[in-house]
């Protein structure tokens, strides 16, 4: 197939706005392409080679184009980039040195589709010492041959600007009305595009087999299904209304969410943007491996950093240090994680996808084997309001965003690709961002493991209440503290530490040491947020609800010149609270 048919085409469809047209001419050219390389076009058309989960890009900088452009045409480089300034496109730059080429090769020989593939293919998949120059030289080759349209589109493409403004529901309308028999078909085409993420696949297997062929495709290991998106409410009310009275409502975890294939011994991680992202978390997969007893399965999970010492977990960002590509061994350990299971899409050759979730929820508990780092999301089923507020500060308590509250009714199905109200994010801003540092007392502690064991993990903190002359609970804190602090906490503290709670510290937390409330010491948090939990500030924002200090962090600074009574009190957090959420608000 001639690679100008393509260009044509892309041609026409830069030049409108209309989504009709548009579509129209994608028609035209999918009509024109032999089955046998409609995947290919597909792609192109896309502007990649392959579906994003195969992680191949072309990856051309610009720089390294426009020595291809400069080889390909005989001007220099300096010629090219001063064009460039002016175009802001490397498209309309090389198209218009094709124009005035300084040589014109005899024997040109014309473009074909299969030519312009393989050799971005090539460039594609070129690694070592000499693989820039190998792609330069395919580069050239390609605008070498091509007329000054072509060589718009070619270096458009392997630069990843082609520019063409066609979104892949527009690819799902022209595979419909061209192959499937007309638009009203698009429904199955997404289907099969939702659970296969492979819009050149669907495309040669609606071209070769039509319709039917589609109908037939199924949930493929190794092929990343389109996550499943939520909608967004602010009252637990509005939540049980929207879903009917009732729902299954979930930690919504401070992680990164992915898709696991099991097959055998072999995982594979799916990032929600369908990307492989195994070599991030090579002991996620072996806690998949470990403990997911099918032998076949494609599982979502939250992948969530822990803290080794105390463990607790930590905020996202902190699972940005498993972004690399080096010193993974090292990361894995200052930075383990855990995995929360929360839905299962296919088990030992069942696809679960059109199942209701409260029956893949079944099955997920069924093969899942729960231990210290492997859990399935923590839930409850309910129809109350109260009760739903109840679990979210809950939630919020332990370190999670808030909940996902998600349909029980029986077309609760797995709507892959969409965003649907079958699932709710309950994030509610009952938080405020911390700017100030505050001085609390050391009521409690928790034994630490890891690398703390023999030590503490955390300390319990408590905010003074001068009106009742008591200490409320309002953090446990674990982060900031130097290996000489942990070394010496044990022994500083020993001289305070009393076999029962003291009678002056309010806590519904049981701590495995308890002080006496003598010593302060500085902290800061990330934010204030709405507690079931610590006693601080305990039904004045809301009934049944205190405050507390999330992802805190000792400044190190302990403060010797303050006793008990001078630390934060219980009024000032309140004024923190309030001060900052309207902040947020604002």
């Amino acid at each position: 197939m001639r690679y100008s048919l393509i260009a044509d085409s892309y041609e026409k469809i830069e030049a409108t706005t209309k989504r009709l047209e548009m579509t129209d001419y994608l028609v035209e050219l999918l009509k024109k392409t032999p089955k046998d390389i409609i995947d290919k076009v597909v792609y192109l058309t896309q502007g990649k080679l392959y579906p994003d989960f195969f992680g191949i890009e072309i990856g051309v900088a610009e720089k390294l184009a426009v020595r291809a452009v400069a080889k390909a045409t005989g001007h220099s480089e300096k010629e090219i980039e001063e064009n460039l300034e002016k175009t802001g496109d490397l498209g309309t730059t090389a198209q218009i040195f094709l124009e005035r080429k300084a040589q014109v090769t005899l024997f040109q020989e014309p473009l074909t589709v299969e030519r312009v593939y393989e050799n971005l293919d090539k460039m594609a998949k070129a690694t070592g010492p000499r693989s820039m120059e190998h792609k330069i030289n395919l580069l050239a080759g390609l605008l070498t041959n091509a007329t000054p349209k072509e060589a718009r589109y070619v270096a458009r493409t392997v630069t990843g600007s082609l520019r063409l403004g066609i979104a892949d529901m527009t690819v799902l309308d022209a595979l419909a009305i061209a192959f499937g028999g007309g638009k009203e078909t698009r429904e199955i085409l997404e289907r099969a595009y939702n659970i296969s993420s492979d819009l050149g696949s669907v495309a040669k297997i609606v071209a070769e087999k039509g319709i039917k062929g589609i109908e037939r495709f199924e949930v493929s290991l190794g092929e990343p299904i389109r996550p499943m998106l939520a909608e967004r409410l602010g009252s637990p009310i509005e939540i049980l209304e929207k879903l009917g009275g009732k729902c299954i409502a979930e930690y919504k975890y401070d992680g990164e969410r992915v898709q696991a294939h099991k097959r055998e011994g072999h995982v594979t991680l799916f990032s929600r943007r369908l990307e492989d992202i195994s070599d991030q978390y090579p002991d996620g997969s072996e806690l998949i491996r470990k403990h997911v007893k099918a032998k076949e399965a494609i599982i979502e999970a939250e992948v969530v950093a822990i803290d080794p010492d105390t463990g607790e977990m930590r905020a996202f960002q902190e699972l940005m240090h498993r972004r690399r590509k080096y010193g993974v061994k090292k990361a894995i350990k200052e930075y383990p994680v855990s995995l929360f299971m929360f839905d299962a899409l296919y088990v030992d050759g069942k696809d679960l996808t059109l199942e209701p979730y409260p029956v893949r929820r079944q099955h997920l508990e069924k093969i899942i084997e729960q231990a210290d780092h492997v859990k399935v999301a923590e839930y409850i089923i309910t129809g109350d309001p109260e009760e739903l507020e109840r679990f979210f500060e809950k939630a919020v308590e332990n370190g999670c965003e808030g909940l996902v509250c998600k349909s029980v009714n029986e077309d609760s199905v797995y709507q892959a690709g969409a965003r649907g109200w079958l699932w709710i994010k309950y994030k509610r801003d009952y938080k405020s961002e911390m700017t100030d540092t505050v001085d609390l007392v050391v009521v409690g502690a928790f034994h630490g493991r890891g690398k703390r064991a023999g030590s503490y993990g955390a300390l319990l903190l408590a905010a003074y209440n001068p009106e009742e002359d008591v200490f409320k609970t309002v953090t446990k804190c674990g982060t900031g503290f130097t290996d000489e602090d942990l070394e010496k906490l044990p022994k500083n503290m020993e001289k305070h530490r009393i076999p029962h709670r003291h009678s002056r510290v309010y806590s519904t937390i049981e701590a495995d040491v308890w002080f006496e409330p003598v010593v302060v010491i500085e902290t800061i948090g990330a934010e204030i947020t709405l507690s079931p939990i610590h006693t601080c500030a305990m039904d004045v924002i809301r009934k049944g609800s205190g405050l507390a200090i999330r992802f805190p962090r000792f400044t190190g600074n302990y403060r010797l010149d303050k006793s008990a009574e001078d630390a934060t009190t219980v009024k000032e957090i309140v004024e923190m609270y309030r001060k900052q959420l309207k902040k947020v608000a604002g």
